[in-house]
């Protein structure tokens, strides 16, 4: 039954190919903690005690509370398969609750630190250093994931539009757009990388010096080395340019909901924890404006 809803959350329900991993893995780990304590009682007959019995271990254990509740979501997830499916006709998860989590603020650099970041630096000639660039650009240009600047393809940017379509998760499609001085760096690179690496059928926008996929230790690696000139921010990644790019959109006035739907969230929940920077910024404008304040 776990191969059947691992099937399921990834052709039917089209999760990510690394939360069907993770889904895995914490189906995994409560199967051996049942083999181990309860004598191999099989996962789909586990009953409100066993599954409470597992995430008390957890919490005993001293795993992060984010960690716990991604494990109850699975649950959640498998059991209502399971019940969809007359495996079972109680659902053990009804009287589990999720436990609470400290609200964690996203890094973000500052707006004159992006500037710095993406006027100022020189880089290597030639294809890996344009691409460099444009990997930088992309991130904070548009606010995409890193998977999904992974995946890009060349019929995915429209030159004339200055427009992106990236399919983000759950195969979600949406249009973003970008500045119009990017098209020329685009043009540019595709004509560099075309020029200079040996595989000429490129299947991603984005490549290698083989010419192969970019795969996330290296993008992770490359915007590493160039953020840790220009910004003293504690993380440096591709997912704390995607929230730059929130955060700075939100500060210059943009309306939370086109914030997100560029940034592809679900639900405005998601989006609304890029507002607390903007009202700590709205703070001081009071603080320094308001006779009262």
């Amino acid at each position: 039954m776990v191969e059947s809803f691992l099937k399921y959350i990834r052709f039917e329900k089209r999760y990510s190919p690394k939360t069907v991993i993770s889904y895995q893995t914490d189906l995994s780990q409560f199967e051996q903690y049942l083999l181990k304590e309860f004598e191999s009682t099989p996962v789909q007959e586990a009953n409100f005690g066993l599954v409470r019995s597992w995430i008390v271990s957890l919490v005993e254990s001293k795993l992060d509370s984010r960690s716990i509740n991604r494990k109850i979501a699975c649950l959640r997830s498998f059991y209502k398969f399971l019940m969809r499916q007359e495996i079972i006709t109680k659902d053990p998860m009804m009287k589990i609750k999720i436990l609470k989590t400290k609200k964690k603020l996203p890094h973000f650099i500052n707006e004159q630190d992006s500037i710095k970041l993406l006027d100022n630096l020189s880089f290597p000639e030639g294809h890996k250093g344009i691409r460099d660039q444009l990997i930088l650009e992309l991130l904070y240009g548009t606010g995409i994931r890193l998977a999904e600047l992974i995946a890009l393809k060349d019929s995915d940017i429209n030159m004339r539009a200055s427009t992106v379509r990236v399919l983000g998760k759950r195969n979600k499609e949406r249009i973003i757009p970008f500045s119009s001085s990017l098209v020329s760096k685009i043009k540019e690179y595709i004509r560099q990388r075309n020029k200079e690496v040996i595989k000429k059928d490129h299947s991603y926008l984005l490549v290698t010096d083989t010419g192969g996929q970019l795969y996330p230790m290296m993008v992770n690696r490359i915007v590493k080395k160039y953020m840790k000139l220009f910004t003293t921010v504690e993380k440096k990644s591709p997912h704390v340019l995607r929230h730059s790019y929130a955060t700075h959109l939100l500060n210059k006035g943009a309306e939370i909901n086109a914030v997100k739907d560029l940034l592809g969230h679900s639900s405005l929940a998601a989006t609304q924890v890029y507002t607390h920077n903007s009202m700590e910024k709205l703070k001081k404008v009071f603080d320094q404006a308001h006779p009262k304040a």
